[in-house]
């Protein structure tokens, strides 16, 4: 009876539970509505918002800790967009990292005592704490153009298609943004951008030069170079398009011929290094060890 009794208030507890669990997270629920009003479920873009403002709040005093010029700003800020970071909170962001590491290197340098044994690590480590951000930096920008110049060539096949189906060349870039959203997220970031400035009323080739600005690709900056041209002299886009393409598809495999032709060279110092001298070891160590043993002993006597 005992059993039976347990079992019935078990089920009836995980019903109740689950009843309301079901209810309150449903979007139809005026019970979830409710709790949801009385901020019973917090909400991650409010918590996002809270910890990017706090960040900002750390890092702002540390950015402006060091000198900087109106020319080192505005390079940065470049390479902020070019590496996908737009926000002109990103700036004051890198630049309190870099003051952050660079501090935080000097502190460690001066806590645990290492400088003592050694004063060049006294300006070596906080250096480096300096310049890693930048390395970084660097580092994401060439990923992302990689990214961008690899999903190219798509694009304009794309857009040759959109053109010769009869869109104009504002639309096609829309549509070929829209398209590429999942495939090439970086390409129809740039698209969209584009595509905001000309609604606002930008001018198609100042919209154009900044797609190539924001991004630094040199198959970008010709592709935009085409465009532009196309548009002045009235000459057929799709054509233009087509033959870009095709140029770019030709570029593509020069650029995977080179690599190939290149990785015979650096190759070189691995065998050397690495692999020759384990074969010699591997090869002529019994031999050598046999002729240890047999001369050895007649050397002594």
């Amino acid at each position: 009876m005992a059993m039976v009794l347990a079992i019935v208030l078990f089920v009836t507890v995980f019903a109740a539970i689950f009843a309301f669990g079901a209810a309150a997270a449903a979007p139809s629920s005026v019970l979830g509505t409710r709790l949801r009003s009385l901020g019973w479920q917090p909400r991650e873009d409010s918590e996002k918002t809270a910890i990017k403002d706090r960040v900002e709040q750390v890092l702002d005093p540390l950015s402006k800790a060091l000198p900087k010029s109106p020319t080192e700003v505005s390079a940065t800020r470049a390479l902020l967009m070019q590496a996908g970071y737009r926000d002109p909170n990103h700036l004051t962001i890198y630049f309190g990292i870099r003051a952050l590491l660079a501090f935080g290197g000097l502190a460690f340098v001066m806590a645990t005592g290492i400088g003592l044994n050694s004063p060049m690590l006294i300006v070596a480590l906080p250096l480096g704490g300096y310049m890693l951000p930048r390395f970084m930096l660097k580092r994401m920008i060439r990923n992302r153009q990689l990214r961008i110049r690899l999903g190219l060539p798509d694009a304009l096949d794309l857009t040759v298609i959109c053109v010769e189906a009869g869109l104009g060349l504002d639309q096609a870039l829309q549509r070929v943004g829209e398209d590429l959203r999942h495939a090439h997220a970086e390409l129809s970031d740039e698209f969209r951008l584009v595509n905001l400035e000309l609604r606002a009323g930008k001018p198609r080739a100042d919209a154009l030069r900044n797609l190539a600005e924001r991004t630094g690709v040199g198959d970008l900056k010709a592709l935009v170079a085409v465009l532009i041209q196309t548009d002045r002299f009235g000459t057929s886009i799709a054509q233009a398009l087509r033959v870009h393409s095709d140029s770019l598809r030709t570029e593509r495999r020069q650029r995977a011929e080179e690599s190939a032709a290149k990785t015979t060279i650096k190759m070189v110092p691995v065998l050397v290094l690495f692999v020759f001298p384990s074969m010699f070891i591997v090869s002529l160590g019994p031999a050598a060890i046999q002729l240890i043993r047999y001369f050895l002993p007649e050397m002594q006597r």
